[in-house]
């Protein structure tokens, strides 16, 4: 029998593994926040205001930083001051819970933990919510239940429900902390979820959710590739075949999705705004919204209030009876740049360069790269995006950066006894 772990290790994968499983269902993911948050701000009253130490571990602090900060700046003369100040206000809830889970790694690893133990650990926290999600989408397609009630969407909506259609574009972000671990395996059971997850996410019926699962196939394949061009080519056909295959069936067995494809394709019809559902009204006003806010632009969530003041007259997001618009900016360049400004750009890039750099460390470890690919995916600017300051959105943004970070932080300390093990 192994040796049973510490009680620090026990919580850090428990409250890790609880943010994702508990996501989808509402507010109850404010549970686990909340208790690493107040294990943080423990852990900075017992250390009299001392920050957790380590590379990684400043890289963390300062890119939730720069998050915090970017709101802060927007909410000072922000249209809607309450939703950006109350957004500001909760956003500092992930600097404490970032701090609590440092705390507790920092525990484990004076009680003995090994870090490749801890680590090891966290990969299985974090596919383990990824993949029931999966199989409950899986026995939604086949049967119509899921633990989020019954397919009455017009898309597979799986355990966030058929009223919170969110499970494509955070299925396909989230799907490299499953399959990245199974790099290490037989190439069997790494097909199998690929192509389970591939089943899930052109049945989420989320454009968003396909461009992203695009880029985690094509990653995928480079990983596989292991710097063969003929290798990366085959991998990316096989992706690419496969894809086909399956959005072929999809087009012939369910209405719904075959919509969704015909209303993609209007695009080479010249109907780019059909395509892009309607999208193209919200992205000219908010080009008409930064340019009158350049600096800290409107104010975190402030987009829906400011959008009418900056929309054409016959603008069909317009709600004039409420005075509201579009929700956000349905991408995260935009969305940046009409509620933080270039101020935030200007935070958020800084952040993603530190972040670059500490990703690196565990490059040549697929399970524990894995919050990092899943990162670029969440990020990438080249699609449409739900609002990033947005509550599930900030909530795995800060969740995954936490797991990112100590993953690095991890293999800093297994390389350094390594190095001090060397004769």
């Amino acid at each position: 029998m192994s040796e049973r772990l510490p009680n620090p290790a026990l919580a850090l994968a428990a409250l890790l593994l609880l943010v994702p499983l508990l996501l989808p269902f509402s507010r109850s993911v404010e549970a686990p926040l909340l208790a690493g948050a107040i294990l943080g701000i423990a852990y900075l009253f017992k250390s009299a205001g001392r920050w957790p130490a380590g590379p990684a571990a400043r890289v963390l602090l300062l890119a939730l930083a720069a998050y915090v900060l970017a709101a802060l700046l927007s909410a000072i003369d922000a249209v809607a001051p309450q939703k950006s100040w109350t957004n500001m206000l909760a956003a500092l809830r992930f600097l404490a819970f970032a701090v609590g889970m440092l705390a507790l790694a920092a525990q484990a690893l004076a009680a003995g933990v090994a870090s490749k133990r801890m680590s090891g650990l966290l990969v299985l926290a974090a596919a383990a919510p990824i993949a029931l999600w999966v199989a409950d989408a899986l026995l939604q397609a086949a049967t119509g239940w899921s633990l989020g009630g019954p397919a009455d969407a017009d898309r597979l909506s799986g355990i966030f429900g058929a009223d919170d259609l969110k499970l494509g574009p955070l299925l396909s972000a989230l799907s490299p902390l499953l399959l990245w671990p199974l790099l290490q395996g037989p190439r069997w059971r790494l097909g199998a979820c690929y192509l389970a997850v591939l089943t899930v996410v052109l049945l989420a019926g989320a454009r968003a959710g396909w461009v992203s699962f695009a880029l985690v196939s094509l990653l995928l394949a480079w990983r596989l590739a292991r710097g063969s061009k003929q290798a990366l080519l085959a991998w990316v056909g096989a992706a690419l075949l496969a894809g086909v295959v399956l959005a072929s069936a999809g087009y012939q067995l369910s209405v719904a999705f075959k919509a969704r494809v015909d209303r993609t394709l209007a695009a080479g019809d010249g109907q780019l705004d059909v395509a892009l559902a309607g999208r193209l009204p919200i992205w000219r006003t908010a080009g008409q919204m930064f340019a009158a806010h350049p600096f800290n632009g409107v104010g975190v969530r402030g987009f829906r209030h400011a959008y009418p003041e900056y929309a054409a007259a016959d603008d069909p997001w317009v709600d004039h009876a409420r005075g509201t618009g579009a929700a956000h900016a349905h991408q995260i360049v935009l969305e940046l740049l009409t509620e933080t400004g270039l101020l935030g750009l200007a935070l958020w890039l800084a952040a993603a360069s530190l972040l670059w750099r500490c990703s690196r460390r565990t490059v040549d470890d697929p399970a524990a790269h894995a919050p990092w690919v899943a990162l670029l995916v969440l990020v990438f600017p080249l699609n449409t995006h739900l609002a990033f300051y947005s509550v599930p959105v900030g909530i795995m943004l800060c969740w995954l950066l936490t797991l990112a970070c100590l993953q690095s932080g991890l293999r800093a300390v297994g390389d350094a006894v390594e190095s001090a093990q060397v004769p």
